[in-house]
């Protein structure tokens, strides 16, 4: 696998790290960047049920990604940019899917839904992270986590 320079991490100043990469529209494929993220806010300090929360946020925006958005088409690629500081996360997630309106996926607490998987990884996503943005088309989301929060 070739790796082209956006692939590779970004120093940058006051002790934060970037990191830019195209993974395949395969199941698994999250492995290429979620160890790399984990232990980058491991060296940051950043407390147990953070990293925790961003795991699982980040595993489930991929998935989706790749699964909903790409539909495992092995000619598309999933787009994951990473930043990582002392006290903010920012992750964004870009598929080359038709995109979704996050306000239309039903809400999954309402109990005719309970029974019902779709529409979780949304809410989990919600849960988990301080911000999430979506693009106009859906086919990117933006999260962030700030430390504690």
């Amino acid at each position: 696998m070739t790796h082209s320079s956006s692939d590779r991490p970004v120093e940058s100043g006051s002790g934060s790290w970037k990191k830019q990469l195209d993974l395949p529209s395969e199941r698994g494929a999250s492995r290429l960047i979620m160890d790399e993220l984990l232990d980058r806010l491991g060296e940051h300090g950043w407390p147990t049920s953070d990293i925790f929360s961003i795991h699982l946020a980040v595993e489930e925006a991929i998935v989706n990604a790749i699964v909903h958005g790409n539909k495992l088409a092995a000619a598309k690629k999933v787009r994951v940019e990473c930043y990582v500081s002392p006290t903010i996360a920012r992750i964004e997630i870009t598929d080359e899917g038709e995109g979704f309106d996050p306000a239309q996926v039903p809400d999954c607490t309402q109990e005719d839904r309970l029974d019902v998987p779709s529409g979780r990884g949304v809410m989990l996503i919600h849960n988990f992270m301080t911000r999430v943005e979506y693009n106009a088309k859906g086919n990117r989301v933006l999260m962030e986590k700030t430390r504690g929060g």
